[in-house]
């Protein structure tokens, strides 16, 4: 049921990009004698990636903010199942996303994110903090945006195992896990099309998570897949409102070489946002919930993020 649900939703993120790549098509049609290509400076959404880069010797700086609460858990079958009384677990998240142009094609960027994890299990309370995994990024433009295609990027990312991923107390209450052990390579493309008053963003990411050994036990977490999708609608006086779809599917992980049954994942994620920007510093405040999903978590998160260039 999870899984038809799942495609339901991907469906309609489609249709409804669809729809709105005709209307802006449309829009766009009526302003084609515009002298100048149309290009506002926004945040971008939170998760979606954006296909334009840095300019050579250019520093973006984004600090993102985020306070998570996990209402519950969807299980292998995708069914929802509450926390139950007296349960609660709760996060705070400080992400930074470092963005240097090594020339106008080719960009580095490192993200590193510190948590403060809260845990409550009836009477038993547990906070635990530190920094999680890091990853490390190189982005490399194929193609401008031109009047009929959207700028191209393809990316190439390694997540380093920088946060803490063995229990040290069972009295952490797992707040303590921040990484997963594991070195994981990925790659992927990226797409952004202006269609005034809309910008179209979508990307997709495929990562090899590889061999760790965690608490005595071999484990092998299978390969992963992202997907976003997201829309930003510009609006007079530096506002825009944006809207995204983040998805995610893994299959089982291995254990001593073989596979656990039931262990894959996946989770569907909606953020609608509001923000503003001038040419100096771009905002943005966002609400994610997890819709669907099997083996994760069902969260509820505000953000907020603050971009500059220098």
């Amino acid at each position: 049921m999870i899984r038809l649900k799942m495609i339901i939703m991907v469906l309609l993120s489609v249709f409804a990009i669809g729809i709105t790549v005709v209307y802006a098509q449309d829009t766009a049609a009526k302003d084609a004698a515009a002298p100048e290509a149309w290009s506002p400076s926004t945040a971008g959404p939170i998760t979606t990636w954006t296909a334009p880069l840095c300019s050579k010797n250019k520093l973006a700086v984004q600090p993102l903010f985020f306070y998570t609460h996990t209402r519950g858990e969807f299980d292998s079958e995708g069914d929802y199942h509450s926390l139950g009384k007296g349960n609660r677990e709760s996060q705070y998240q400080q992400q930074l996303l470092l963005e240097y142009g090594i020339t106008d094609k080719l960009e580095i960027d490192i993200h590193t994110t510190y948590s403060e994890n809260y845990a409550k299990d009836g009477d038993a309370r547990a906070h635990s903090d530190g920094f999680a995994d890091e990853w490390l990024y190189a982005r490399y433009c194929l193609q401008e945006e031109s009047k009929s295609m959207p700028c191209t990027t393809v990316l190439f990312q390694l997540k380093a195992p920088t946060g803490k991923y063995k229990h040290d107390e069972d009295s952490k209450l797992d707040s303590d896990v921040m990484g997963t052990g594991s070195w994981d390579p990925g790659f992927g493309v990226i797409m952004t099309k202006h269609l005034k008053p809309f910008v179209l963003h979508g990307d997709l990411t495929y990562t090899v998570p590889q061999k760790v050994n965690i608490d005595g036990i071999t484990s092998h977490a299978a390969p992963y897949a992202n997907y976003d999708f997201a829309v930003e609608y510009i609006l007079p006086k530096g506002f825009n409102l944006m809207a995204e779809l983040n998805g995610v599917c893994q299959g089982d992980r291995k254990e001593f070489g073989k596979n656990v049954p039931a262990s894959d994942s996946s989770s569907l994620v909606f953020a609608p946002g509001v923000g503003w920007s001038n040419d100096k510093i771009q905002m943005l405040v966002a609400y994610q919930r997890t819709l669907c999903g099997t083996n994760v978590d069902a969260n509820d998160s505000v953000v907020f993020t603050i971009m500059h260039t220098f």
